[in-house]
């Protein structure tokens, strides 16, 4: 088994640049173009190989060419693949607008496609030697209630970008709640993130809630603290969260020092918001190391 079992969503990103964002029947040029498998754990996943860990994806592709795209991808990453669940249904596609200022925004497709609903695919092997991590989030609620009864001394991560039927099922479940900006807004229902975090830290014991450039706040076992975000020229936040979580995931699945895994995160999501498109930008160990010792 992979030390870390990323399970979730899979996507394949058609992402491009764009000067301003649309206006009402505007047709306007794209100034870059990438094309490239995504979703929050497959792109989790993808990060946790390139800073050199070892990371399988449990998800679903269609038999579309998409899906063959991103298997391919996954592949090549050296990310283990056998969870991966094919079918005829179509594999989602994002379509992803990238702004000068780094903001972006995302239209998905997913069809008639349904989250897997138990956890009877996996091999026979993970009963008997189960991953040291396992991260979700949230798009596969049913799979991942049913690893977490699985294997329940296996440490969990949510992935929580937003407030869904799957991450509200899966915040009280797991180990740690990584949270975005934006799932702790819709969850407390306040624009307030140290109001929020004291709401979440009723929720479970170990928190984390990501705000961007403006960093990251968090509550574990009763502490509080936070950590400023690095300063990058940001080009494209796609694929940040995501990088982050792995990161996360790897550090922790390594035993580093809590408040160094959040750095270490934090220098990974920085990374990737400089370059266009999700997986293309996800960094690789030697850059974020070179970024944690430029910034010590």
């Amino acid at each position: 088994m992979p030390d870390i079992l990323c399970v979730g969503h899979a996507a394949f990103d058609v992402t491009m640049q764009t000067e301003h964002h649309p206006a009402a029947d505007e047709k306007m040029l794209a100034t870059a173009l990438n094309l490239a498998g995504g979703g929050p754990a497959a792109n989790a996943a993808v990060q946790v190989a390139r800073l050199g860990g070892s990371a399988g994806f449990c998800g679903y592709l269609g038999r579309d060419v998409f899906g063959h795209a991103h298997l391919a991808e996954l592949e090549a990453a050296g990310v283990d693949t056998r969870f991966v669940v094919r079918g005829e249904m179509p594999t989602p596609v994002s379509q992803i607008l990238a702004k000068p200022d780094g903001s972006r925004s995302v239209v998905n497709y997913r069809g008639d496609t349904i989250a897997q609903q138990d956890a009877a695919l996996l091999p026979s092997s993970f009963e008997n030697k189960p991953s040291k991590l396992m991260l979700f989030d949230g798009h596969e609620p049913a799979l991942a209630l049913a690893l977490c009864a699985q294997a329940a001394d296996t440490p969990t991560i949510l992935d929580a970008g937003s407030l869904h039927a799957g991450t509200k099922a899966l915040a009280e479940k797991v180990d740690e709640l990584a949270a975005s900006q934006k799932f702790a807004s819709q969850w407390c229902e306040t624009e307030d993130m140290n109001k929020a975090l004291e709401v979440l830290a009723g929720v479970n014991d170990c928190v984390v809630v990501t705000m961007g450039k403006q960093g990251l706040i968090w509550a574990r076992n009763g502490q509080r603290g936070s950590l400023p975000g690095f300063a990058v020229e940001a080009l494209d936040s796609t694929g940040a969260g995501d990088s982050f979580h792995g990161a996360l995931a790897l550090a922790l699945a390594q035993d580093m020092e809590w408040t160094q895994a959040l750095r270490f995160a934090s220098a990974a999501g920085a990374l990737t918001c400089t370059r266009l498109g999700a997986r293309a930008a996800l960094p690789v160990e030697a850059e974020v190391e070179h970024l944690l010792r430029t910034n010590q």
